[in-house]
């Protein structure tokens, strides 16, 4: 969630022939609503505190917050944003005053990309938000659905591990991911029904890069001038008509496919979908769903790309970013790498095919990934708006602010964790804190109604890839550089994954049965 500028000139004599009215209805606000609202910086006229906000937010929040305290005030432009740094006040947020905080932000992105935020992660509270979310929670992400796809996770892990195998010198480690995870999605959500594959995970991810942070335009929402003007509205645009001309023959080609097996023959009957064995894809349960009849708000193609969106960057940019983090984690703490791969290969040692129920059996795994969720949340600030007048701790939460939950600093936190900012998964051994939403100083994936409802789906792209990686190769850094020259800051972006891609040696481990897979 980056607070970007694109101050090119024109974009910068446009702000100033504002100024002087956002200083006057800046003013004007602030008479009635300083007093009421939490502490917060000192600010600037036109841009309140953008100048104490770096290109990482989370990490500039935590320390003003160390400052001013777990509930704070400050204003991004003329948006009104309330910072929760503890797990008290966000328990408060998330749990207790859940349904006045459920609303998300409205933004250029989600308006553009997200098809008017009619997806589950950016639609405002309400009806329809819930009949989406349950269609995902039941038809598209339960965990019957997602062990479905454990084929596909299976056979992508297996080409990743050969692809490196037949690398030579250093393997771009975050990039080989990347395009792990984003063809299981693929192959998830349009079965074999995708001749354009590799340009739409192309297009995805140019995506994911354009809506990791605020346009101007959502800094100044009142201003209309600027929203029409605004050059990554028409980036966003440009984009959306791509996609739009590969996602609607996708769906196109989806129905065609499905007059067919309806009126197939006996030797075809078993045939349900689109899906790669037979059974139905993602795609195929939105139509079905769309076509029922059942609904009560009926949806459109439209919510069918912006539900599709929305699991991409679930299943995708989470869980690759999940998997760049630990490994980095794992090159600095050789002690914790050389016990989980003995862990590993131990328990392998006869069946270096496992699969992803076998995964389960590895008790140290899970300790270093619920570590990995706690040094890199993968979206560092959770998003929500209030909608209503609130108060919190003696404090009023204005109707219609901004309501950052600091995930990231929560996770980090020296009044929470033992020396947070060592990677120790064997603090986990003894400690019942999870990540599933009932633990608030610990919640990589959100709580309450907006908790993310692709966690099963990620965290199965998770698993089974580390544990394969971490069986078949040796891994080090390329000669002459140590650990402590990787850069373990964030990129700026709405999922905070590394600024730097991850380039490793990997050296084949051999068995007795000869080489892994």
């Amino acid at each position: 969630m980056e607070i970007q500028f694109p101050f090119t000139f024109t974009n910068a004599i446009l702000l100033l022939s504002f100024i002087f009215f956002f200083i006057y209805k800046g003013y004007r606000k602030s008479r009635n609503t300083t007093a009421k609202l939490p502490p917060s910086p000192w600010k600037l006229p036109l841009i309140g505190h953008l100048h104490h906000i770096g290109k990482l937010p989370h990490r500039s929040f935590q320390k003003l917050s160390e400052k001013h305290g777990p509930l704070m005030h400050v204003m991004l432009g003329e948006v009104t944003a309330i910072v929760v740094s503890s797990p008290a006040l966000a328990k408060q947020v998330l749990k207790a005053h859940d349904p006045t905080f459920a609303d998300r932000p409205v933004t250029i992105a989600g308006e553009i990309l997200w098809y008017n935020s009619s997806n589950i992660s950016f639609s405002q509270y309400g009806d329809y938000w819930r009949q989406m979310r349950k269609i995902c929670i039941l038809e598209l992400l339960s965990a019957k659905n997602v062990k479905s796809f454990s084929s596909i996770r299976n056979d992508e892990v297996s080409q990743l591990i050969e692809s490196i195998k037949i690398s030579s010198s250093t393997v771009d480690l975050t990039e080989k991911i990347f395009g792990m995870t984003s063809s299981i999605t693929c192959r998830a959500a349009f079965g074999k029904v995708c001749k354009d594959k590799d340009q739409l995970i192309g297009m995805f991810k140019e995506g994911i890069t354009l809506v990791s942070g605020f346009d101007v335009s959502d800094l100044y929402p009142s201003s209309k001038m600027l929203k029409a003007l605004s050059c990554n509205r028409m980036r966003l645009m440009k984009m959306r008509l791509k996609l739009d001309l590969i996602l609607d023959d996708v769906i196109d080609e989806h129905r065609r496919n499905l007059e067919k097996i309806v009126f197939a023959d006996e030797e075809n009957s078993e045939r349900r979908g689109n899906g790669e064995f037979g059974n139905e894809d993602l795609v195929d349960v939105l139509l079905r769903v769309k076509e029922s009849g059942e609904l009560e708000f009926p949806i459109s193609d439209d919510n069918i790309k912006a539900v599709i969106y929305d699991i991409f960057a679930a299943g995708t940019e989470t869980s690759s970013t999940t998997i760049d983090w630990i490994m980095a984690e794992l090159i600095r703490n050789p002690r914790v790498m050389s016990k989980l791969q003995t862990e590993i290969r131990e328990t392998f040692k006869d069946n270096p095919n496992f699969g992803e129920s076998d995964v389960q059996k590895l008790k140290y795994l899970k300790l270093v990934i619920k570590e990995g969720f706690r040094l890199h949340a993968p979206i560092p600030l959770i998003p929500r708006v209030s909608r209503a007048d609130t108060e919190i701790e003696g404090y009023v939460i204005p109707i219609g602010a901004k309501v950052l939950v600091n995930a990231w600093a929560m996770g980090r936190d020296p009044g929470l964790w033992s020396d947070p900012e060592r990677f120790e998964p064997e603090r986990f051994e003894n400690d019942p804190r999870d990540f599933t939403g009932n633990d608030f100083e610990y919640i990589p994936f959100g709580a309450g109604r907006r908790m993310c409802p692709g966690m099963t789906f990620g965290l199965a792209s998770v698993e089974l890839p580390l544990a394969h990686l971490l069986y078949s190769f040796d891994w080090k850094l390329p000669a002459g550089m140590s650990s402590g020259d990787l850069d373990m800051t964030e990129r700026p972006a709405i999922t905070a994954a590394r600024r730097q891609n991850l380039e490793l040696v990997a050296t084949p481990y051999i068995y007795d049965g000869g080489f892994s897979l």
